[in-house]
């Protein structure tokens, strides 16, 4: 069973000179207390051409030390990593290595660099004892992993052993970690000469100082980077100019009113969309082990990438071409239909759980949270269950794979030659333009089940204009920005009807299942025709918003 802890540390340049300040009375804390020296032996894992690396992430077998095993570290933000640990193993552990999956793809992970270590703790404590953070002074061993067995021994040509020495200072105080603390450290530290490390880790030195560099993001986009092959390859295919110069004989080309400098520069539709296509592909991939982890809002979050992903290939038909991405659309669908039973699930129990709190206690006859619990409980396991196996699946893999294939060799069309504004500003329009007839049938459709399909293919119309509009921001600016706005306002009120509908049915299966227990549906059957009040409600507001939303003058700014 793997264990997470969040490590907040930060590491310093040190040699055999360094001596560490006294620390004692420093923010707060009060006493200074030796730990003893520990030895460490670490070997790192990662594919061969380092995809974790290049990502940030580190995964090594550690022995030694109070926290032996497998350690898996994710980035959590600046000076932070979530560190998943698992127990002693020959091989890396399934629950660590299905964390890296999205990663690695089908590459294996193999040792790459090996580290001991020889480290003196002292550990900084309050004035009640308790501890506060660790300060560590490692001397440090790295040499390739299987060229050597020990250190002094001698590598073969281009690669050698390295040795250094660092100190780390780590919160350990548990909820009550303040970074303060290290501010008033890192202070401390310099006026005795001690400088931040200029190596974000000691994996990162040990591949730079022993030959073995890492690999570097624009290389490639298996690790998800920045992808300036893509992004030149637009340019060289119609020769468009480099990001950054300038055009003949012209000042900047910044748009009235796109509220932010450059913002309307004249890269190329290709540039636009591939920047985006890469941006979600970017979080799909740092969302997987979160989804793994069960983090709160990671389903919907990888489930709204997937969505703006599949709209960015059905929008922009001029710039990629729709018979190679249309296949890849449908895997995306897939996806997101897997990931939708969870976030569904999700979405329809929290309206539930809130809908019978609000339900005075005279009127909740019978056990009905505990019916709810039930139906939720079992339902939450299914959509787990299904999730986890959709991330598993070989054909969640292959879509990994195609996006990032597509990236390295896109499929360009004409128009991705063309300049961004002109072609973002087509496309939101003609998106806008299927919304448009969609609101129509169904404000003309007949109330019921009629009205009901017509508004939800209008909600998904809508999300498709909003995410095709947010895609053209970089390119349109504060227009495009304002008009996705008041089309969320338009999204939303559908997707709250839709939410009625959706929750009217669960009540229909609440009710049933009471009835069957011999509980009664009185209350389920209250809350079925509160939620149909709902419904109506919005079917009424929604000409007030769609006028507003719709008007000439927020479609006129939009064009270049």
């Amino acid at each position: 069973m793997a264990d997470t802890v969040r490590e907040i540390e930060r590491k310093y340049e040190a040699d055999s000179t360094t001596r560490l300040p006294d620390l004692a009375g420093i923010d707060r804390v009060a006493t200074v207390v030796e730990q003893g020296v520990e030895d460490l032996d670490a070997l790192y894992y990662d594919t061969p051409d380092q995809r974790l690396t290049a990502a940030g992430i580190t995964l090594r077998r550690r022995t030694g030390g109070r926290d032996a095993g497998w350690h898996l570290k994710l980035p959590a933000g600046p000076g932070e990593r979530e560190e998943i640990r698992a127990p002693l193993s020959d091989v890396p552990p399934p629950e660590l290595t299905s964390l890296v999956r999205a990663r690695v793809l089908d590459r294996d992970l193999v040792p790459v660099v090996r580290l001991r270590t020889r480290r003196t703790v002292r550990e900084l404590r309050d004035a009640a004892g308790a501890p506060l953070a660790e300060v560590a002074v490692d001397e440090v061993w790295a040499w390739p992993a299987g060229e050597a067995e020990k250190p002094g021994a001698a590598g073969v040509a281009g690669r050698t052993e390295a040795r250094w020495r660092e100190i780390e200072v780590e919160l350990t105080g548990g909820g009550e970690r303040d970074p303060g603390l290290l501010d008033e450290a890192e202070r401390a530290l310099a006026a005795v000469g001690v400088h931040p490390a200029s190596a974000p880790s000691k994996l990162a030195r040990a591949l730079e100082e022993t030959g073995l560099r890492p690999a570097r993001p624009e290389d490639r986009t298996a690790a998800v980077a920045s992808g300036k092959g893509a992004a030149a390859a637009s340019r060289k295919n119609f020769g468009e100019k480099e990001s950054g110069e300038k055009e003949s004989g012209k000042k900047g080309s910044g748009r009235k009113g796109s509220g932010k400098k450059g913002a309307g520069r004249r890269g190329t539709a290709g540039d636009l969309v591939l920047e985006y296509v890469r941006e979600q592909l970017r979080v799909i991939v740092e969302l997987d082990p979160a989804v793994r982890r069960d983090v709160p809002d990671s389903v919907h979050r990888m489930r709204v990438a997937t969505r703006r992903l599949r709209s960015a290939f059905r929008s922009y038909t001029k710039v990629l071409d729709r018979g190679v991405t249309a296949p890849v659309g449908g895997e995306l669908k897939w996806l997101a239909a897997e990931l939708g039973v969870e976030r569904d699930r999700e979405v329809l129990t929290d309206r539930l759980v809130t809908a019978v709190a609000d339900v005075p206690r005279t009127l909740r006859l019978g056990p009905v949270d505990a019916r709810l619990r039930i139906w939720s409980e079992r339902h939450r396991a299914e959509s787990r269950d299904r999730v986890l196996a959709t991330l598993d699946d070989d054909r969640y893999l292959a879509l990994l794979k195609t996006l990032h294939a597509l990236l390295e060799d896109p499929p360009l069309r004409p128009g991705a030659g063309r300049p961004a504004p002109e072609i973002a500003a087509r496309a939101v329009l003609k998106d806008y333009r299927r919304l448009a007839r969609r609101v129509r049938t169904a404000l003309d459709a007949p109330a019921g089940q009629d009205r009901d399909v017509a508004l939800h293919r209008a909600r998904k119309a809508a999300k498709r204009t909003r995410y095709a509009a947010e895609a053209a921001r970089p390119a349109l600016g504060r227009p495009a920005k304002k008009f996705a706005k008041r089309i969320k306002r338009v999204q939303q009120l559908l997707g709250d009807h839709q939410d009625s509908v959706v929750a009217r049915g669960a009540l229909r299966e609440l009710a049933t299942q009471a009835q069957q227990a011999g509980e009664g549906g009185f209350t389920f059957g209250l809350l079925y025709g509160r939620e149909e009040a709902r419904a109506a409600d919005r079917e009424r507001e929604l000409p007030r918003v769609w006028k507003k939303a719709s008007r000439r003058k927020y479609r006129a700014a939009l064009r270049p």
